[in-house]
């Protein structure tokens, strides 16, 4: 994941995304008529990455299971990067960051939806994601992931 997200390495979300395809998927995420949606980020880190990580996934993950990947959300604004901070303090950072895409809610009406991003680690971001999701009328989300990271942990007694 480190060389996907930071080395510049894309062509590995190929076979990732594979990976995440063969997972069992609950019912209403596997059933005909789901869509996958990646996680957007924003235009800098597109622009110092080349790519979004999430919508790599994602694209390989939808062709594997031939689901339509749509592009429903956007990141309408940036925050300061994640991996340092506090659980409460990902909430905060997150909080409004997405919004629907103009136009897009019409594919997500009544549909389930597959959001993919890269890394879970405390759920601020796929939560505040799903409820955009949820608010363009889709009628439930799943989150699907390559990677599970722990949440940030102070040291000390306690």
């Amino acid at each position: 994941m480190h060389a996907l997200k930071y080395e510049g390495w894309g062509e590995l979300a190929g076979e990732m995304g594979r990976s995440m395809a063969r997972l069992q998927l609950p019912t209403a995420a596997a059933a005909a008529g789901s869509v996958v949606v990646p996680v957007p980020t924003t235009a800098k880190r597109v622009s110092e990455r080349g790519y979004n990580q999430a919508e790599l996934l994602g694209r390989s993950f939808s062709d594997a299971l031939g689901r339509p990947l749509v592009y429903a959300l956007q990141r309408h604004r940036g925050g300061a990067t994640q991996v340092a901070l506090h659980p409460s303090e990902r909430r905060a950072n997150v909080k409004g960051v997405f919004i629907p895409t103009l136009g897009f809610d019409r594919y997500l009406k009544g549909v389930h939806a597959i959001l993919v991003d890269d890394v879970l680690t405390t759920g601020a971001t796929a939560s505040e994601a799903a409820s955009v999701l949820h608010e363009m009328g889709s009628s439930g989300v799943t989150l699907v992931t390559f990677a599970r990271a722990l949440p940030f942990r102070r040291s000390g007694p306690g």
